[in-house]
Parts: structure tokens; sequence; C-alpha cells
């Protein structure tokens, strides 16, 4: 029985060989059957840019008193508002991802995109003091649970359903989608009026949850395992498939032999996820550029509206023309130069040479002397865009489609982290210098301490190293010796 089963096996792993070599229709066969959870995200995404423009205004009509672009009360809010939001997200994102290989991604995706919906209702209706403070309240909370939620699954609905060297491609296909949603929200933003705009963003995370329930499948291909085209993946097939065959054949041979196998543990603490962690050496080196890369971006996001708004008196319209050709540029970049990258350069490189255009952006914006400089530098956007499909790429390669969950999880977890150490250090530094009591005059000073962690990110990634997994590789040894 137990050889039989083994046989079955192995011939299905041959044949989806055979069918993971068809190159670019295998890509464009996936991409179709990605299309609901694409579509998913495309709705999430419309919904978060779409407010994104005119949440500056808001914040700063509601709690500043008279027109004062410089209030630092609207600068601490937000900072405290992400500094909550990811410490809640820290625990949470591991969590969600351990429970979505255990439970089903779909259900998971259900919650966090209900709640999401009450906090741009409330704005919808009404947007003073009152209002706006319930709705600081419900986004902070909820945001504990949603924030970033949709993008570490639908990654790691990527990751199961699409495997090998057309992993990373299908990230910037996400990526992309995403940035694409941005294009139409911020194009919206534009031309809406305020309370429109946050209705339509309710309504749209309304029919992207409805949406998801109806038409999005769990698995695509229950079948098709890990089938891939470089040695680091189809080590990984051996090694899962070796532990799924011994979990039906050990209650029926009580007398075989058994041995453990590395990722059959269930991870159900932060405890036993960092030791999860600890056990591919690649695997860590990518979360610390992650850690860099995202303290970095969400330092930027504290800081950038508010220096624009007091240098140069952005205002809604300005930030909507400006986020509108970063996501075009973007969008671009990532469906159509990113998949080129990848196969004449390789992941790491297009990881490090994404960090390195992302320093050079921050580093001119902080000593911008004219309007038109925050404009001029959306050509570095794609190296950002760059970065985190790089990184969900690189991390993916380092275990099984049946561990992807965990693994974006903590990444997600540790972007949390970052998320929540930012603000701490940005915001402050950003109110003090864009006031009449800084130690000099830089009111870019914060964009440049940016930079900085940029180029710590930069050098980290120049130590990753093409391999697979030392663990894939010794569990591939023991599998081969039984």
């Amino acid at each position: 029985m137990h050889y039989c089963i083994i046989a079955a096996r192995e011939l299905k792993v041959s044949l989806g060989e055979e069918r993971g070599g068809r190159g670019g229709e295998m890509v464009e066969y996936r991409l179709g059957e990605l299309r609901h959870m694409l579509m998913t995200v495309f709705l999430s995404g419309f919904a978060g840019y779409l407010v994104r423009p005119v949440m500056t205004d808001v914040t700063v009509a509601a709690v500043c008193s008279g027109i004062n672009d410089s209030c630092s009360l609207a600068v601490y809010l937000t900072g405290v508002q992400q500094v909550t939001v990811g410490i809640g997200t820290v625990v949470m994102m591991p969590v969600i991802g351990n429970l979505s290989d255990r439970y089903g991604i779909k259900a998971l995706l259900t919650l966090p995109m209900c709640l999401s919906i009450l906090p741009p209702a409330i704005l919808g209706y009404r947007r003073d003091i009152n209002f706006f403070y319930a709705f600081y309240i419900t986004k902070t909370l909820f945001d504990m649970v949603c924030r970033g939620t949709v993008d570490c699954l639908a990654q790691a609905y990527v990751a199961k359903n699409v495997h090998g060297k057309k992993r990373i491609s299908m990230f910037g296909v996400f990526a992309g989608v995403k940035t694409i949603s941005g294009v139409f929200a911020t194009f919206s933003a534009r031309f809406l009026p305020i309370a429109s705009t946050f209705q339509v963003s309710a309504i749209s995370l309304f029919v992207g949850l409805v949406y998801m329930r109806v038409f999005l499948t769990e698995r695509l291909h229950d079948e098709d395992n890990d089938n891939s085209d470089d040695g680091g993946s189809n080590n990984q097939q051996k090694v899962h498939d070796d532990g799924d065959l011994r979990m039906l054949a050990e209650p029926i041979l009580k007398d075989a032999p058994t041995k453990s196998h590395v990722f059959n543990a269930k991870y159900s603490s932060l405890k036993d996820m960092a030791s999860f962690i600890k056990k591919s050496p690649i695997l860590v080196q990518t979360l610390v550029v992650t850690f860099f890369a995202t303290l970095s971006q969400s330092g930027m996001q504290s800081a950038f509206m508010y220096f624009m708004k007091a240098r140069f008196g952005f205002n809604k319209n300005d930030f909507a023309e400006l986020f509108l050709l970063d996501n075009i540029i973007g969008s671009t970049s990532q469906l159509f130069i990113l998949p080129i990258l990848v196969s004449a350069i390789g992941e790491r490189w297009v990881l490090s040479t994404g960090l390195l255009m992302d320093f050079l952006n921050a580093a001119i914006l902080s000593v911008a002397w004219s309007p038109w400089i925050p404009y001029a530098t959306t050509l570095l956007v794609p190296g950002a865009m760059f970065v985190m499909p790089s990184v969900c790429g690189i991390a993916s390669r380092q275990v099984g489609s049946g561990e992807q969950g965990k693994v974006q999880g903590c990444i997600a977890g540790v972007k949390s982290l970052a998320g929540v150490i930012a603000p701490c250090v940005f915001s402050p530094l950003t109110a003090l210098f864009l006031s009449e009591n800084a130690p000099f005059y830089f009111p870019g000073f914060s964009l440049l301490c940016i930079a900085f962690s940029l180029m710590i990110g930069f050098f980290q990634s120049l130590l990753l190293k093409d391999l697979p997994s030392p663990l894939v590789n010794k569990a591939t040894s023991k599998v081969a010796t039984h």
C-alpha cells in the first residue's frame, strides 16, 4: 500500500512537470485562473487609494484651528494611529497567515473585508470633529486586524497556486493590479467631492467582499503541487510529497519507521513562528531587508504629505495628480519591466536595484527646492515598486506550498513592526523640523533619514545569495536516504 501511494504521487508530479513546461501558455492560463483574486485586490486597493489624497485635508480641517498647514496635532494623530495599528498587526499578521494554511484563505479574508467598510462610511456621512474622532477610533481598531490582510493573503494565494520562476512574475502582476487600482482611485479622487470619495470607498469595499465570497476558489488545482522549473523548488516538492505520503501511510502501517518532517509542525505561537524563521538564513536576511524597506516606506507615509503641504502648500488636487503619476509609472514597471528584469538579472539584483532607486528618490525629495521636484522624482518610482515583489518571490522559494501562508504572514508581521517604529521616529522628527523650533533649518531632514534607512536595506540586500534554503536541502537528503 505504501509503495502504491508513492508510485501514484510520483506519476502525478511528473505529469505536473510536463504541464509546467509550456512556458508562456502556462503563465496566461494561471493569470486567467487568478482573475477573481485579482479583482478582489483591485477593489480593495481602489477603496484604500481613493481616500488617501483627501485624508490630510480632512484631518487638518477637523483638528487644527484656522488655516495652519503645519499643524503638529495632525502629524501626531497620524503617527499614533500608525503605531497602534502596527502593534496590532505585528501580532495578527503571522497568526492570520498561519490560520490561512489551516482554514483557507477565503475564510480568513471575510472578516477583515467586513470590518473595513465602516470607517469610510462614517466620514461619508459627516466630517465634523466628533465624526472624525469616531472614524479615527474605529479605523485604528479595525486596521489592527484589517490593514495588509488582503495583500498578505493574496500573496499567499499566488504562492500556493503558482510555482517556480513564474511566481515572482505573478507577484509583480498582483502588485501592478493594485497600483492600477491606485491610478483609477486617484483619478477619481481628483474630481469627486470629499463626501462622495468616502461613500464610493465604502461601496467598493462592500462589492469586493460580495465578489470574493461568490467567485473566489480556495485552491485552483488540488493535484497541482510545487512543480517548478528550478532546483530549489523541486527539492521542496519532494520534501512535501514525502511528508504527505507518510501522513497517509503511517495510520495503516503502524510498524513503519517514522521520521520527523521539518515542515510538519503546527506553528501556533509567536515563539514557534520565530523558530520557523530561524531555520532558513535566506529567509532571515529577506526579513531584515523587508524591515528597513518598510521602515522607510512607512516613514515616507508619515512625513511626505505633511512636508509637501507645509513646504509648497500642496492640497488634495496636487496630491491626487502626483499619486496618479506615481501609480501610472509604477503599474507599468510592475507589469512589463519587472518580469523582464527578473529574467535578465535575477530576483536579488532586482531587489538591490529597487532599493538603490528608492534611496535616490528620498534623498532628492529631502532637499526639494521647488514644487516640480516631486513630479520629476516619479522617474525613480519603479524602484519602490520592485522591492516587495522581489522580497516575496525570494522568501516564497524557501518553503513549499503548505507553508506559504506562514511565510507571507511573517513578512506582513515584519512590515507591521516597521510600521510601529517608523511613526515613533519620523512623525516627531517631521513635526520638529516643520515647526519654528527646529534646531536648524532643514524641513526635509526626516526624508534624509528615510534615505539612510533605505541605504541600510540596500547593503543588506547585497548579502543575499541565490541559493535554495539549506533547510530544504537537508530535508531532501533525508528523504533521499529514506
